[in-house]
Order: C-alpha cells, then structure tokens, then sequence
C-alpha cells in the first residue's frame, strides 16, 4: 500500500512538472493622441445645382413653307437681329401683293363713293336727291372706310408674313445645333422649333435650400429683392477683388464636376415664392460670370455657400477620431494615467476632415486620433503624441479646392 501511494506521488509530481506556463498579458495598444483646441473653420451650406443660360430663346418657324437656308453655323455665338434661317418666301411674296391690290381698289371704291356722297349732300337740299339715296350715299361712304381699314389690316398680315421667312436671332449668345435641316418643311402643324439661342454671360445656376437653413439665415433672402442681372454685373468684379458685397457677403462658389473650384464667384439673385413641402427646401438661382463661356446649360455643381457667424473658435476633432455606436457617437479621451475613457459627443458641422463638437468635450481634452479600433472603455494605452499634420485644419487653399459637406442640424 505504502509502495502504491508513493507511485502516485512521484506520478503527480512529474505531471505537474511538463504543465505550460500562463501565458503574459499582451501589451496595451499603442495610440496615437493629440488634444483638443479652439479654432476657426469654414462651414458651408452646399447644394447640387443644376446650369441654365440666363436668357433662353426658342427659335421656332412661325409661317409654313419649305426650309431654305440656315445662315449660323451650329454652335456658334450670335449677335441680336443676326440672321439665322430662312423660308421659301414665294408664296408670301405674291400674298403682299395680292393684299397691296386689294388695298388699291378699296382705296379707289372710297374715292369713288366719297364723291358721289359729296354731290348727293350739294343736291338733296333742292329735292333733286332723295333722303333716302342720300342716306345709302353715306351708307356707302362709311363702308368704303371700313374696307380700306381691313385691305391695310390685311397687307399688314401679308408683310409681317412674309418677315417671317427670314428668322433672326431675337438676342445674343451660344446657338443650338440645328433640330431642322434645309430642304424640310417647316410650320406645317405649328411652330416648329428650329434651335435655340441660349445667353451664357451671366449664366444661372438652380439649387436648393433646406428649409432648415432658409429659417437660419432668412436676412440673406431679404437681401435680394434689388437685385437684378444689371446689379449682378457691377459686382462680378468686386468679388473677383475679393472684396465683399455690401460689407459681408464673400458671394458664392461653384465646384465643376470634377472637383475643381470655378475661378469666379457668384451671387444669389432670386429666391422661389414657397418652400417646396415634398422636400423641404426652396429654390434658389444664382448668377455667375461667364465670359468666356466656359459654362454651359445642362452641367450640373455643387453650391457652396458660407455659413455665416458659424464655425468661429470652434472645438473641433479629426473625424477618423469619431466612433459611431448606434446612432450616437463617442470620442476615446486619455486621462494622465494613459486610461481611456469613450465619452459621448455631440456634433455640429464638417469642415475637410474635422467636425465641430457642441457638447461632450473641452478644450485640452487629450483624445484618440489614431488606432480607436484598438481601444475599449477603461482600456490602458501607450499615448503617444500625433503628428501636427494628422490633425491640422486645412489651409486656405485647401479648403477653397475641396467640396465641403453641409453642416448637420
């Protein structure tokens, strides 16, 4: 017995002795931090808007009759009164004087009936005429005017027809292609549109405004009442200056399709009656200089219009900072013992890369910048400190050749 249970001893012993050690705990992730400072950001309220000519002139072929000519060349700028087409004009050609030959002998019956009318006046006080030759006399001399009246209505109608055979343009700017081509008849049942005449310089930009924003900023509508194209044009080259309009607004901006900011800025000109209850928002136009008619009807932007007031000594954090968790989000805040506590934050408007924070944080605050997927609420961490460019604001011109989104309200 004695010998069995020193077998099981020495067995135990050596078993514990091939057991694996525990494993150490990993190390704390190292994190990248940098703290929380006030500073003055650009907010924006952006806009996809869509580019129509400011003037736009549907050339259409008010009289029938076969195309003759088409005197442009498709596409290209047009000057007022220019000729653009032309109609077969014969058969209005004989209608003017088919109507200047009626118009003739209506003439030569008033003459007629004017003198036997004067005559019937010498004779009827000697009873030589009757009253009543004497009333168709006059009868008749009534009605001789009245068809002269309708024989140079009617000339008229023939002239002005017969103008219409050659088309011009009704003012200047950019041509359509050619939607007929010569040899067609035209005006056959109605007007048939031919092209249209767009004016490019200044060219006007729709967009819309969410209501939201229209009951922030309602002084900035008030402001358009007096302004029209003619106001506009005088102060296209003060914004160029970088000068303000009225001492506050900086205009407006345009971003192109592909990201780039347009070289000049714009002006908002006219705002719609209502706000549209579908969606929310209002309609707004803008113009923008366009000399050089680099713009054109059909392009689609982005808005860009600066939230005033807005964005001034702000607390703002990078937004690779942010940890969204349902619907909310929160911050990784490192206390002087490296631990990490998520705070909630809430968040105002973006600007490149940062988003302000109203509510959540301070200033000084030492936050998360880098590696929040490896941090939990009471983790401990290595902090190190980030590079300044990581979470800079950036620069002028940055922030002028980027998209910015609109604030969140």
């Amino acid at each position: 017995m004695t010998t069995k249970l020193t077998s099981f001893l020495v067995l135990v012993a050596l078993l514990g002795g091939c057991s694996k050690p525990k494993p150490a705990p990993p190390p704390p992730p190292t994190v990248l931090v940098a703290p929380v400072v006030r500073q003055d950001l650009a907010l924006f309220i952006e806009a996809v808007g869509t580019l129509d000519g400011y003037v736009n002139a549907d050339i259409r072929a008010r009289v029938k009759g076969y195309l003759k000519t088409q005197d442009y060349k498709d596409g290209a700028s047009v000057k007022e009164g220019q000729l653009l087409f032309t109609i077969e004009p014969g058969e209005y050609v004989n209608a003017v004087a088919v109507a200047r030959g009626a118009l003739a002998r209506a003439v030569a019956g008033k003459t007629g009936r004017q003198a036997q009318l004067e005559r019937s006046q010498k004779l009827a006080p000697a009873g030589v005429v009757s009253k009543q030759d004497l009333d168709n006399a006059i009868s008749a001399a009534g009605d001789s005017d009245g068809q002269v009246i309708a024989a140079q209505a009617a000339l008229q109608q023939a002239q002005l027809n017969l103008s219409y055979t050659q088309i011009h343009a009704p003012g200047g700017g950019v041509t359509g292609l050619a939607l007929v081509r010569i040899g067609n008849l035209v005006g056959q049942d109605g007007a048939t549109l031919l092209t249209t005449v767009s004016q490019l310089d200044p060219i006007r930009v729709n967009f819309p405004m969410s209501e939201i924003d229209y009951v922030k900023f309602p002084d900035r509508l008030k402001k358009l009442e007096h302004r029209d194209v003619v106001w506009a044009k005088r102060q296209f080259p003060k914004l160029d200056a970088k000068e303000l309009i009225d001492g506050i607004d900086p205009g407006i901006e345009l971003l192109l399709a592909d990201g780039s900011v347009y070289p000049h800025r714009g002006l908002l000109i006219t705002a719609n009656r209502q706000v549209d209850a579908s969606t929310g928002t209002i309609q707004l136009q803008a113009l923008f200089p366009n000399t050089d008619d680099t713009l054109r009807p059909g392009q689609f932007g982005r808005v860009r219009i600066q939230r005033e007031q807005e964005g001034k000594g702000a607390l703002a954090v990078p937004e690779k900072a942010l940890i969204p968790v349902q619907g909310t989000y929160s911050v990784g805040v490192v206390t002087d013992d490296n631990k990490v506590h998520l705070r909630q934050v809430e968040l105002g408007g973006t600007a490149k890369g940062l988003r302000i924070v109203n509510k959540g944080l301070a200033e000084g605050d030492r936050i998360v910048v880098d590696g929040v997927q490896k941090i939990t609420d009471g983790a401990i961490v290595v902090a190190q400190p980030a590079p300044p460019a990581s979470v800079a604001p950036p620069s002028a011109s940055q922030a002028a050749a980027v998209p910015q989104p609109a604030a969140k309200n």
